[in-house]
């Protein structure tokens, strides 16, 4: 797709993998609107990172996604909108579950319900590769059964079947992204790859962590990006979710190993109690199978582990007022 002067709206703008999708999208020549959650500081997160180039062409909209009428107002006059916005953070889902479903399940069908009343020609819905649950076969494709086995995957879960409702009913048209596990500079403390550099990068020769048994299949962040406008840039991802991951898995443990390997080897690896999952809500394996991608997509990962594991600890480094090593962050 061009995106030269084509007018679209992300979600969650301000978020890790927001961000980076709208400063890519404005590098390649979108009138990017940024939707933001409203905040009284009028802080717009990570969009604070985007290249003065970028931010000239971003509108920054502050709003809530669970607020019909405000996200309304921002899909109107868009020819794209890629849907983003979300409450992630698994830990706390089991704290807040009741504000997973507001922000996640009444945030996506306001969503919908705009894209469907302005006769938006594209959209994108944002899914994870947690609504998998503990893998039942690997790698993971497209056709592996749902588990919610968090507030926050059952959520998601939900909000991936409306965007297949709204499809198979209204003929909105809408694709899903399924990310697998994101990783890169800007992301919080609440993921486990900041967890562990940010622990590191402060000092500390200990780092503390939950379980060290489960794998995750990594993307670093522009390719994951790459995946999002690649799957709004085909008429064939309508209707359809795709997986976007690297198809290779590293146990946390090895992980964390790899990044203590390159920031100071002489610290050790813990496992706390209070950083645990509940045993039936541990996903204990993620492997993606990427065929879909590449065959409906054209698109293959092209940062490796070690790249981006090197410039993410940059960023960390260089940005370490943004983490707070010491507190356990949910």
């Amino acid at each position: 797709m061009i995106w030269e002067g084509k007018e679209v709206l992300v979600t969650g703008a301000g978020g890790f993998i927001g961000s980076h999708l709208a400063g890519y999208l404005a590098a390649g020549g979108a009138r990017v609107r940024a939707f933001v959650h409203y905040n009284s500081r009028n802080d717009w997160g990570n969009l604070r990172f985007l290249t003065p180039a970028e931010l000239e062409r971003v509108t920054v909209i502050m709003g809530n996604v669970e607020d019909s009428g405000s996200v309304d107002e921002a899909v109107s006059g868009c020819e794209c909108v890629f849907h983003l916005a979300a409450l992630i953070g698994i830990p706390y889902s089991y704290t807040a579950p009741r504000s997973y479903v507001a922000t996640n399940v009444i945030g996506t069908i306001n969503v919908l319900d705009a894209v469907r009343r302005h006769d938006v020609p594209r959209m994108v819905h944002t899914s994870t590769s947690e609504a998998y649950g503990t893998a039942l076969y690997i790698p993971i494709d497209e056709e592996h059964p749902l588990q919610g086995q968090s507030p926050y995957s059952a959520t998601k879960i939900g909000a991936d079947k409306l965007a297949e409702s709204y499809f198979r009913s209204f003929g909105v048209p809408v694709a899903t992204i399924r990310p697998f596990n994101t990783y890169g500079p800007r992301q919080s403390a609440r993921a486990v790859i900041p967890t562990i550099i940010s622990q590191l990068v402060s000092g500390s020769d200990v780092v503390e962590l939950g379980a060290l048994d489960p794998e995750r299949d990594l993307t670093f962040v522009e390719d994951t990006a790459r995946g999002f406008v690649a799957v709004s840039s085909t008429d064939r991802a309508l209707g359809e979710t795709v997986n976007v991951g690297n198809g290779r898995a590293i146990s946390i443990g090895d992980l964390a190993q790899k990044i203590v390997d390159q920031v100071n080897p002489d610290a050790t690896i813990v496992s706390k109690d209070a950083r645990v999952r509940p045993d039936k809500s541990e996903v204990m394996r993620l492997v993606c199978a990427n065929a879909k991608a590449k065959k409906l997509l054209g698109w293959t990962p092209q940062v490796s582990l070690d790249e981006g594991l090197a410039r993410t600890i940059e960023f960390v480094r260089t940005h370490q007022e943004l983490y707070r090593p010491e507190e356990y962050t949910i």
